[in-house]
């Protein structure tokens, strides 16, 4: 690590996918250079993760991020999620969001959408440049990258958070343990072009779209744009294959024979990788002045459609956090909240991929027959239903608290309100939706009575504060206080400014 130090940033970022582009916008909203490094010449057009989840279209609209988002999702509503494929819609609409169904947006899409925003803000990536070395001190981390021109380039940050993926070149370099469980199956997804009666005007839940042969083949079809459909695999030859060998048409084909007889062929492959259902974790997100977030943190299973928004969970956590600390708001020990809230969120995921991947699973005998009638009758159970959705959407999400007696909103994601702001002193007023009141960033205090709560004016460089009346979901409580990331830290009563002082640091 020798090369001269040619930039110099508040945080480096490396990798471009969903969790490392996330971080990135909500830094450089905060102000806070950043620089983001990935290995690719480009983004990546395979469609890869093919949904967001309704607590990750409520925290893209915290941004007003989702209308582009949902301008670039795939008119195909699912009419639910799912647990395992079986046949029982979960349904989200009991959990009081605006968004009770999963989004189709291809991966490649949500990442379009962030990337367009951090260049609006002032941000970009380097492209085509990879990681080759790391060094940190006390004071910050030092990394050479190669360019595209062949040369080594060195950079200087105070913190770096490897969004790397799950083969994170930084949690090498770092010699970050991630232990868990080895692969059992093997699969593969491909971007195709298809012939024959492709099928999408089924129901819209999952199961109708899982097929299975007796010989161990499974095969998941779902439409895409422009003709494309996206086909997630496994089956004999695919579990024999290396990580890295190419997904080829025989392969497919065989798939498609043995679990759509003769009704479909391929015609074009356009993009295809392969991954697996290794189930893997950090036992901590932190390394000195490293984070980890989304994959590079946690690997699991595909089953549910649950990776791609936990890291982007992950970074909405972080990127607030890093920005009051990097602005001296605010002492490093809030970032220590990072690993206490996210870690059991990633540890819940992966088990409950693990409990799909066996139920899911191609054998019948031994009772999984059964097993699968019992829990697709349990899930018709409303109150096991509910569960099960809020679980798989992200939406049952409670932060911990030290005050077991508090405000049953503490912790909890905040509902988007409509509300009625304005109408004092003779001006105008407006509707409006909570979510558009959380755009630039900053926490948001939502006064809902007459009380002046004058107590909060020294944070009013960090905290929003706003009088409103709810015109929907009223939240019974006189005041709310909300962080940048759409959870509740304080809701009437007492502490309101030891709760200030705790998030957003001591008063100006």
């Amino acid at each position: 690590m020798n090369a001269q130090v040619t930039d110099v940033v508040d945080v480096i970022v490396v990798g471009a996918g969903g969790a490392g582009l996330t971080l990135a916008t909500e830094l450089a909203l905060a102000g806070v250079p950043t620089v983001v490094l990935d290995r690719l010449p480009g983004r990546n057009l395979q469609s890869r993760a093919g949904a967001i989840q309704p607590r990750t279209a409520e925290m893209l609209a915290l941004r007003g991020l989702l209308e582009d988002a949902l301008g670039r999702s795939i008119d195909y509503q699912l009419v639910g999620g799912h647990f395992a494929g079986l046949p029982v819609p979960l349904d989200y609409t009991a959990w009081d969001t605006r968004y009770p169904h999963p989004v189709l947006l291809p991966q490649d899409q949500l990442e379009a959408v962030l990337e367009d925003r951090l260049a609006k803000l002032g941000g970009h990536v380097l492209r085509e440049h990879r990681l080759t070395g790391l060094r940190q001190d006390a004071d910050g981390v030092t990394v050479t990258a190669s360019t595209p021109a062949g040369a080594e380039r060195s950079l200087r940050g105070r913190y770096l958070v490897a969004c790397d993926g799950a083969h994170s070149s930084v949690r090498k370099l770092v010699g970050a343990a991630f232990p868990g469980q080895a692969a059992t199956l093997r699969m593969a997804t491909a971007d195709l072009l298809l012939t024959g009666d492709v099928d999408d005007s089924s129901s819209g839940h999952i199961s109708s779209r899982i097929h299975t042969s007796p010989e161990g083949h499974f095969a998941m079809i779902t439409p895409l744009t422009n003709g494309l459909h996206k086909l997630v695999f496994s089956g004999p030859r695919t579990m024999e294959a290396e990580r890295d060998a190419p997904v080829t048409r025989d392969e497919v084909r065989e798939v498609l024979r043995a679990t759509h007889g003769g009704a479909l062929d391929v015609a074009e492959i356009r993009y295809s990788s392969r991954f697996s259902n290794a189930s893997r974790q950090l036992e901590h997100y932190r390394h000195g002045r490293v984070f980890f977030a989304g994959d590079s943190a946690h690997i699991h299973s595909p089953a549910g459609g649950q990776g791609l928004n936990l890291g982007v969970q992950d970074a909405f956590n972080l990127g607030w956090k890093l920005a009051a600390v990097l602005r001296g708001r605010v002492g490093e020990e809030l970032l220590d909240t990072y690993e206490t809230e996210r870690h059991p969120v990633a540890a819940r995921v992966l088990a409950l991929t693990r409990a799909q991947g066996v139920v899911m699973g191609p054998q019948r005998d031994g009772g999984l027959g059964e097993l699968r009638d019992v829990l697709t009758d349990l899930l018709r159970l409303p109150d096991a239903n509910r569960y099960m959705a809020g679980v798989m959407a992200g939406l049952d999400l409670c932060l911990p608290s030290p005050d077991a007696a508090a405000h049953p909103l503490l912790g909890l994601r905040m509902p988007d309100l409509d509300l009625v702001v304005g109408g004092e002193d003779g001006g105008e007023e407006q509707r409006v939706r909570f979510s558009d009141l959380t755009r630039d960033g900053c926490g948001v205090l939502l006064v809902l009575t007459d009380a002046p709560l004058t107590a909060a004016s020294p944070w009013s460089d960090r905290v929003s504060r706003v009088r409103a009346r709810a015109e929907s979901g009223a939240a019974d409580a006189e005041a709310i206080l909300v962080r940048p990331d759409g959870y509740v830290c304080w809701a009437g009563g007492t502490g309101l400014t030891e709760t200030l002082t705790r998030w957003f640091g001591p008063a100006a």
